[in-house]
């Protein structure tokens, strides 16, 4: 389904245009680090680095059961997922809001686990066992997440600046 895209003359250049959600995606596939942002049990927010992958329109990434991010996630499955770099005068960000949920299914670990070995240098290898990630943590499970897209903006840096808003 292709998402309205607006957009948003208080953050853009009047040259400004809309960039076009495969824009965005191709971003997001491209991304070898994101943030993902959680909410604390008590309202703070948490944000830490991740290594995304983003497959059929989804952003997916993995976490242990002890960390912060796996027990907001619990308390409050809203995340936001940023994409981006800290460059001024080029490049495009994008922002994600979404639902984090497990994923279980068998053949979608497996095949995150194929995206992942092509990730930086190879080092994110996964091994899947009866629809989960075998883990090498001690007392922990390592869980993978699926996100899907319910709103989104990407910033479009340089001139002309622009920002695109995205309906899913």
């Amino acid at each position: 389904m292709k998402p309205s895209e607006r957009i948003d003359r208080r953050y853009s250049d009047d040259e400004g245009r809309v960039v076009p959600w495969t824009d965005a995606e191709a971003r997001l596939a491209a991304t070898e680090l994101a943030w993902v942002v959680t909410v604390r049990p008590d309202g703070r927010p948490h944000a830490t680095p991740m290594v995304p992958v983003f497959h059929d329109g989804k952003v997916y990434f993995h976490t242990g059961s002890k960390e912060v991010k796996y027990a907001n996630i619990q308390a409050n499955p809203q995340v936001l997922v940023l994409a981006g770099d800290t460059a001024w005068q080029q490049g495009l960000d994008v922002a994600v809001e979404g639902t984090a949920v497990p994923v279980t299914d068998d053949a979608l670990l497996r095949k995150l686990a194929e995206l992942y070995r092509d990730r930086w240098d190879g080092r994110w290898q996964l091994d899947i066992k009866d629809g989960a990630i075998v883990s090498e943590l001690p007392d922990s499970e390592v869980v993978a997440f699926e996100v899907t897209p319910n709103r989104a903006f990407s910033h479009s840096k340089g001139d002309p600046f622009s920002q695109t808003n995205y309906r899913l």
